[in-house]
């Protein structure tokens, strides 16, 4: 199978192409730079010059392939919004290419803001009618008429180097000189290996079946309490407890993880851990990615 990947040269998109190649298909992959190109052609892989906001590069890519992989985003969270409304167009543009003829289209989500506080959240589960983030990829490719489209929801994505948003804390931590969680820490986050989140992109692909929603999650749910812990024995640096309202609290993670990210962003609490939420509605992925 022809395959168009967009974010071909990123984290998950890197291990989603050598996947794919591995398994017998032959890959076109989006670079929105030569240096992108060339590092893709150096895997056997053909480049397709192109970015989220040409919508021509995208309808082309998509035109001459048997279906697509849509992983790109442009992960400048102080303009977080516009991303997210630059991805709508794309993953419009991309369907209107693909309207009737039964190609698929796999686009990606995220696994944070699904069921409730509390709650198991599985493929089951649609999106919130009411849910106030802004990135709707989920919801626009399973609107798009006639389209085959199905949803990669990611959770924390890792590797020995990159870690998700546990990357964040980590740099939080070093920078404070404590590894923080709130209250009990029993706020949970699903992770996975960025070569098994490869894997079932290639197996979504392969087995696909329009309207499906995938969880690429391996770790259901790791408390942050044993993240911090294993935080701190990393960088040997004490674990502590703080108070849910982080005002009065020297060690500010939110805050250091906007500075970092430098995001103006305001969104609603993800779950009942203030730590959790606020760097996952600050720094939400996906994700891949």
């Amino acid at each position: 199978m022809r395959v168009f990947v967009t974010g071909a040269t990123g984290f998950i998109g890197t291990a989603v192409v050598k996947e794919l190649i591995a398994n017998g298909h032959e890959v076109l992959g989006m670079a929105r730079s030569e240096e992108g190109a060339r590092s893709l052609k150096a895997e056997g892989v053909q480049a397709h010059r192109g970015s989220l906001d040409d919508l021509d590069s995208l309808r082309s890519g998509a035109d001459s392939a048997d279906a697509v992989i849509h992983l790109a985003f442009i992960h400048d969270f102080s303009r977080f919004q516009e991303n997210c409304a630059i991805d709508k167009r794309a993953i419009e543009a991309l369907g209107c290419v693909l309207a009737g003829s039964n190609r698929p289209l796999i686009v990606t989500g995220g696994t944070a803001g699904i069921a409730a506080s509390g709650h198991v959240s599985t493929e089951d589960h649609a999106i919130p009618p009411d849910s106030h983030l802004p990135r709707v990829s989920e919801q626009t490719a399973l609107a798009l008429k006639g389209v085959s489209a199905a949803v990669m929801r990611l959770p924390q994505v890792h590797d020995p180097v990159k870690q998700g948003l546990v990357s964040y804390a980590i740099q939080v931590a070093r920078e404070k000189g404590v590894s923080a969680y709130v209250g009990e820490g029993l706020n949970r986050w699903p992770a996975v290996h960025v070569g098994d989140a490869a894997r079932v992109y290639r197996l979504a692909l392969e087995k696909h079946h329009a309207g499906l929603r995938h969880h690429a999650v391996a770790e259901e749910g790791v408390r942050l309490r044993d993240i911090a812990e294993a935080i701190g024995t990393g960088l040997k640096i004490p674990v502590r407890s703080i108070t849910p309202a982080g005002g009065t609290v020297p060690f500010r993670v939110a805050e250091s993880v906007r500075r970092l990210r430098r995001s103006p962003l305001r969104a609603p609490s993800l779950g009942n851990d203030w730590v959790g939420s606020q760097l996952a509605r600050v720094c939400s992925p996906t994700w891949s990615e």
